[in-house]
Protein backbone atom coordinates (compact mmCIF):
# COMPACT_ATOMS: atom_id res chain seq x y z
CA UNK A 1 0.00 0.00 0.00
CA UNK A 2 3.21 2.14 0.14
CA UNK A 3 2.44 3.88 -3.32
CA UNK A 4 -1.05 4.65 -2.58
CA UNK A 5 0.12 7.12 0.23
CA UNK A 6 -0.85 10.60 -0.08
CA UNK A 7 -3.17 9.62 -3.52
CA UNK A 8 -7.24 10.27 -3.68
CA UNK A 9 -9.63 7.84 -3.25
CA UNK A 10 -13.65 8.17 -4.10
CA UNK A 11 -15.94 5.97 -1.55
CA UNK A 12 -19.20 5.94 -2.53
CA UNK A 13 -22.16 5.17 0.50
CA UNK A 14 -19.25 6.12 3.03
CA UNK A 15 -21.46 6.46 5.84
CA UNK A 16 -22.21 3.22 7.31
CA UNK A 17 -21.03 -0.51 7.02
CA UNK A 18 -19.07 -1.44 4.59
CA UNK A 19 -18.15 2.44 2.91
CA UNK A 20 -17.34 3.68 6.18
CA UNK A 21 -15.01 0.26 6.89
CA UNK A 22 -13.06 1.23 3.62
CA UNK A 23 -13.15 4.84 4.17
CA UNK A 24 -11.22 3.95 7.12
CA UNK A 25 -8.80 1.42 6.39
CA UNK A 26 -7.48 3.59 3.25
CA UNK A 27 -7.08 6.64 5.77
CA UNK A 28 -4.84 3.99 7.79
CA UNK A 29 -2.82 3.48 4.73
CA UNK A 30 -2.18 7.27 4.09
CA UNK A 31 -4.50 8.08 1.36
CA UNK A 32 -6.86 11.11 1.13
CA UNK A 33 -10.11 9.57 0.88
CA UNK A 34 -13.41 11.75 -0.52
CA UNK A 35 -16.19 9.47 1.13
CA UNK A 36 -19.94 10.91 -0.07
CA UNK A 37 -23.05 9.98 0.93
CA UNK A 38 -26.49 11.54 1.71
CA UNK A 39 -25.99 12.39 4.92
CA UNK A 40 -22.88 13.30 5.82
CA UNK A 41 -23.24 13.53 9.47
CA UNK A 42 -21.18 9.90 10.23
CA UNK A 43 -18.66 10.38 7.58
CA UNK A 44 -17.85 13.64 10.11
CA UNK A 45 -17.42 11.98 13.11
CA UNK A 46 -15.81 9.00 11.50
CA UNK A 47 -12.90 11.79 10.42
CA UNK A 48 -12.45 12.93 13.65
CA UNK A 49 -11.98 9.54 14.65
CA UNK A 50 -9.27 8.89 12.23
CA UNK A 51 -7.50 12.05 13.25
CA UNK A 52 -7.82 11.47 16.87
CA UNK A 53 -6.30 8.06 16.42
CA UNK A 54 -3.66 9.25 14.08
CA UNK A 55 -4.08 7.96 10.83
CA UNK A 56 -1.34 9.37 8.58
CA UNK A 57 -3.96 9.66 6.03
CA UNK A 58 -7.36 12.07 6.15
CA UNK A 59 -11.06 11.79 5.75
CA UNK A 60 -12.85 14.25 3.30
CA UNK A 61 -16.84 13.92 3.90
CA UNK A 62 -18.71 15.10 1.01
CA UNK A 63 -22.63 14.87 0.60
CA UNK A 64 -23.97 13.90 -2.57
CA UNK A 65 -26.89 12.04 -3.67
CA UNK A 66 -26.12 9.04 -6.14
CA UNK A 67 -29.43 9.02 -7.97
CA UNK A 68 -28.75 12.66 -9.25
CA UNK A 69 -26.52 12.66 -12.14
CA UNK A 70 -25.64 16.70 -11.51
CA UNK A 71 -24.50 15.86 -7.83
CA UNK A 72 -22.59 13.23 -8.94
CA UNK A 73 -20.49 15.75 -11.39
CA UNK A 74 -20.61 18.16 -9.51
CA UNK A 75 -18.61 16.33 -6.76
CA UNK A 76 -16.10 15.19 -9.09
CA UNK A 77 -15.42 18.70 -10.09
CA UNK A 78 -15.00 19.92 -6.07
CA UNK A 79 -12.88 16.77 -6.11
CA UNK A 80 -10.42 18.07 -9.02
CA UNK A 81 -10.51 21.58 -7.96
CA UNK A 82 -9.57 20.70 -4.47
CA UNK A 83 -7.33 17.49 -4.99
CA UNK A 84 -6.35 17.15 -8.30
CA UNK A 85 -8.48 14.01 -9.29
CA UNK A 86 -9.07 10.61 -8.43
CA UNK A 87 -6.88 7.67 -8.34
CA UNK A 88 -9.05 4.99 -6.81
CA UNK A 89 -12.93 4.58 -6.97
CA UNK A 90 -14.65 2.23 -4.25
CA UNK A 91 -17.97 2.05 -6.16
CA UNK A 92 -19.45 0.50 -3.19
CA UNK A 93 -23.01 2.60 -2.59
CA UNK A 94 -26.14 -0.12 -2.84
CA UNK A 95 -29.49 -0.48 -1.98
CA UNK A 96 -32.26 -2.81 -2.07
CA UNK A 97 -36.05 -2.50 -1.73
CA UNK A 98 -38.50 -5.32 -1.37
CA UNK A 99 -40.09 -5.12 -4.53
CA UNK A 100 -40.84 -8.24 -6.19
CA UNK A 101 -40.87 -8.72 -10.08
CA UNK A 102 -44.53 -9.50 -10.28
CA UNK A 103 -46.19 -6.93 -8.02
CA UNK A 104 -43.27 -4.43 -7.01
CA UNK A 105 -43.46 -0.44 -6.86
CA UNK A 106 -41.77 1.18 -10.49
CA UNK A 107 -39.63 3.72 -7.92
CA UNK A 108 -38.48 1.16 -6.44
CA UNK A 109 -37.27 -0.61 -9.23
CA UNK A 110 -36.05 2.32 -10.61
CA UNK A 111 -34.22 3.65 -7.29
CA UNK A 112 -32.27 0.67 -7.16
CA UNK A 113 -30.90 1.09 -10.79
CA UNK A 114 -30.23 4.59 -10.09
CA UNK A 115 -28.05 4.11 -7.72
CA UNK A 116 -26.63 0.44 -7.59
CA UNK A 117 -26.08 0.66 -11.45
CA UNK A 118 -26.66 4.60 -13.20
CA UNK A 119 -25.23 5.96 -10.21
CA UNK A 120 -21.92 3.32 -10.69
CA UNK A 121 -21.27 3.64 -14.22
CA UNK A 122 -20.89 7.68 -14.00
CA UNK A 123 -18.56 7.21 -11.13
CA UNK A 124 -16.24 4.99 -12.79
CA UNK A 125 -16.78 7.16 -16.34
CA UNK A 126 -15.94 10.29 -14.24
CA UNK A 127 -13.29 8.63 -11.73
CA UNK A 128 -11.67 7.23 -15.13
CA UNK A 129 -11.50 10.56 -17.21
CA UNK A 130 -9.85 12.06 -13.69
CA UNK A 131 -7.08 9.48 -14.40
CA UNK A 132 -6.63 10.01 -18.00
CA UNK A 133 -6.52 13.87 -17.89
CA UNK A 134 -3.59 13.50 -15.50
CA UNK A 135 -1.81 10.25 -17.37
CA UNK A 136 -2.19 8.40 -14.06
CA UNK A 137 -1.41 4.94 -15.37
CA UNK A 138 -2.02 2.77 -12.69
CA UNK A 139 -5.59 3.81 -11.15
CA UNK A 140 -8.03 1.31 -10.01
CA UNK A 141 -11.50 0.99 -9.63
CA UNK A 142 -13.08 -1.32 -6.87
CA UNK A 143 -16.37 -2.07 -7.41
CA UNK A 144 -18.68 -3.92 -4.22
CA UNK A 145 -20.55 -6.14 -5.59
CA UNK A 146 -22.86 -8.97 -4.06
CA UNK A 147 -22.82 -12.86 -4.30
CA UNK A 148 -26.40 -11.89 -5.62
CA UNK A 149 -24.43 -10.32 -8.64
CA UNK A 150 -23.76 -14.51 -9.34
CA UNK A 151 -26.37 -16.60 -8.24
CA UNK A 152 -30.34 -15.65 -7.92
CA UNK A 153 -31.58 -15.77 -4.10
CA UNK A 154 -34.77 -17.83 -4.00
CA UNK A 155 -36.69 -14.70 -2.06
CA UNK A 156 -39.03 -12.63 -4.34
CA UNK A 157 -37.86 -9.51 -2.09
CA UNK A 158 -34.27 -9.99 -3.51
CA UNK A 159 -34.89 -10.70 -7.13
CA UNK A 160 -34.62 -7.41 -8.81
CA UNK A 161 -31.76 -6.38 -6.30
CA UNK A 162 -30.10 -9.42 -7.68
CA UNK A 163 -30.37 -8.32 -11.12
CA UNK A 164 -28.82 -4.88 -10.28
CA UNK A 165 -25.90 -6.86 -9.06
CA UNK A 166 -25.63 -9.23 -12.12
CA UNK A 167 -25.50 -6.23 -13.95
CA UNK A 168 -22.00 -4.92 -11.86
CA UNK A 169 -20.97 -8.22 -12.72
CA UNK A 170 -21.29 -7.35 -16.60
CA UNK A 171 -20.27 -3.95 -16.23
CA UNK A 172 -16.74 -4.75 -14.24
CA UNK A 173 -15.96 -7.24 -17.03
CA UNK A 174 -16.84 -4.29 -19.51
CA UNK A 175 -14.85 -2.26 -18.05
CA UNK A 176 -11.82 -4.02 -18.00
CA UNK A 177 -12.36 -5.16 -21.65
CA UNK A 178 -12.17 -1.83 -22.69
CA UNK A 179 -9.57 -0.79 -20.23
CA UNK A 180 -7.32 -3.22 -22.14
CA UNK A 181 -8.79 -2.10 -25.41
CA UNK A 182 -7.44 1.36 -24.22
CA UNK A 183 -3.80 -0.48 -23.60
CA UNK A 184 -3.82 1.62 -20.02
CA UNK A 185 -2.76 -0.30 -17.24
CA UNK A 186 -5.55 1.12 -15.02
CA UNK A 187 -7.54 -1.65 -13.17
CA UNK A 188 -10.96 -3.05 -12.41
CA UNK A 189 -11.99 -5.10 -9.65
CA UNK A 190 -15.38 -6.72 -8.66
CA UNK A 191 -15.44 -7.84 -4.92
CA UNK A 192 -18.98 -9.88 -4.03
CA UNK A 193 -19.12 -10.62 -0.16
CA UNK A 194 -21.70 -12.68 1.00
CA UNK A 195 -23.76 -11.38 4.03
CA UNK A 196 -22.56 -8.97 5.69
CA UNK A 197 -23.49 -8.01 9.41
CA UNK A 198 -24.17 -4.20 8.58
CA UNK A 199 -27.42 -2.05 8.64
CA UNK A 200 -28.04 -2.93 5.31
CA UNK A 201 -30.60 -5.39 6.16
CA UNK A 202 -32.47 -3.17 8.62
CA UNK A 203 -32.92 -0.58 5.51
CA UNK A 204 -33.86 -3.22 3.60
CA UNK A 205 -36.45 -4.67 5.87
CA UNK A 206 -37.04 -1.61 7.62
CA UNK A 207 -40.89 -2.42 8.60
CA UNK A 208 -40.36 -5.86 9.76
CA UNK A 209 -36.51 -5.52 12.43
CA UNK A 210 -37.19 -9.08 13.59
CA UNK A 211 -36.22 -10.15 10.41
CA UNK A 212 -33.58 -8.46 9.40
CA UNK A 213 -32.35 -9.27 12.72
CA UNK A 214 -32.68 -12.78 11.97
CA UNK A 215 -30.37 -12.79 8.30
CA UNK A 216 -27.59 -12.04 11.15
CA UNK A 217 -28.51 -14.59 13.71
CA UNK A 218 -29.00 -17.55 11.79
CA UNK A 219 -25.10 -17.77 10.16
CA UNK A 220 -21.61 -16.63 11.11
CA UNK A 221 -21.65 -13.61 9.11
CA UNK A 222 -19.10 -11.33 7.17
CA UNK A 223 -18.16 -8.18 9.17
CA UNK A 224 -17.56 -4.83 7.19
CA UNK A 225 -13.76 -5.37 8.14
CA UNK A 226 -13.72 -8.07 6.33
CA UNK A 227 -14.45 -6.34 3.18
CA UNK A 228 -12.30 -3.62 3.92
CA UNK A 229 -9.34 -6.49 4.34
CA UNK A 230 -10.32 -7.67 0.80
CA UNK A 231 -9.56 -3.89 -0.81
CA UNK A 232 -6.57 -3.44 0.99
CA UNK A 233 -5.14 -6.67 -0.41
CA UNK A 234 -6.89 -5.94 -3.86
CA UNK A 235 -4.82 -2.42 -4.54
CA UNK A 236 -1.64 -3.90 -2.43
CA UNK A 237 -1.11 -5.91 -5.25
CA UNK A 238 1.74 -5.46 -7.50
CA UNK A 239 1.56 -3.60 -10.78
CA UNK A 240 1.99 -6.54 -12.92
CA UNK A 241 -1.15 -8.68 -11.22
CA UNK A 242 -4.92 -7.95 -11.52
CA UNK A 243 -7.55 -9.35 -8.97
CA UNK A 244 -10.52 -9.50 -11.38
CA UNK A 245 -13.28 -11.14 -9.15
CA UNK A 246 -13.23 -11.52 -5.21
CA UNK A 247 -15.58 -13.59 -3.66
CA UNK A 248 -16.30 -13.39 -0.18
CA UNK A 249 -19.03 -15.52 1.50
CA UNK A 250 -20.36 -16.85 5.05
CA UNK A 251 -21.33 -20.24 6.12
CA UNK A 252 -24.80 -20.97 8.31
CA UNK A 253 -24.10 -22.38 11.64
CA UNK A 254 -25.87 -25.66 10.42
CA UNK A 255 -23.18 -26.85 8.37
Amino acid sequence: MERWKGRVALVTGASVGIGAAVARALVQQGMRVVGCARNVDKIEKLAAECQSAGYSGTLIPYKCDLSNEEEILSMFSAIKTLHKGVDVCINNAGLAHNEPLLSGRTEGWRNMIDVNVLALSICTREAYKSMKERNVDDGHIININSMGGHRVVPSADEHFYCATKYAVTALTEGIRQELREANTHIRATCISPGIVETEFAFRHHNSDPEKAASVYESMKCLKAEDIASAVTFVLSAPPHVQVFLSVWDCYSTDL
